[in-house]
């Protein structure tokens, strides 16, 4: 028993790498060569397809990124402009109530006009900084 069981695997290992150790013929390599240059040049095709949708979808990140962080400098900006403009009138106004009658009219309304000129300027320094 033990006989033919040995000559079964003996011939199975002798049919199976017998097949594997000759050449393809000319015709048949040519044929796989070029499967295979076909299918890497598809490979790298696809490569550069998903590439290129990577680095455009990388790019209008970094677009709205950078738009939002100009946004967000333009309104830090204004912000402090406002603080300033309105530090600087309610100092005014205090220096105006040092003053008496007409005096002190004019000097709040000069000061109000600045007041309000400053906060025009800061506005359109915002706008102008979002476009």
């Amino acid at each position: 028993m033990r006989l033919p069981i040995l000559s079964i695997i003996a011939l199975t290992t002798v049919a199976l790498t017998s097949g594997c150790d000759r050449a393809k013929s000319p015709q048949a390599a040519s044929n796989d060569i070029a499967e295979a240059r076909q299918s890497a040049a598809q490979e790298v095709n696809e490569a550069n397809r998903d590439a290129a949708k990577d680095i455009n979808a990388a790019s209008k990140d970094l677009q709205d990124k950078s738009r939002e962080l100009a946004d967000s400098n333009a309104k830090a900006e204004y912000d402090v402009e406002l603080a300033r403009a309105d530090g600087d009138h309610k100092v005014a106004i205090q220096k105006c109530m040092t003053q008496d009658g007409d005096a002190q009219k004019l000097c709040k309304d000069r000061a109000d006009a600045e007041y309000d000129a400053a906060k025009a300027n800061a506005k359109a320094t915002r706008v102008a900084q979002q476009q």
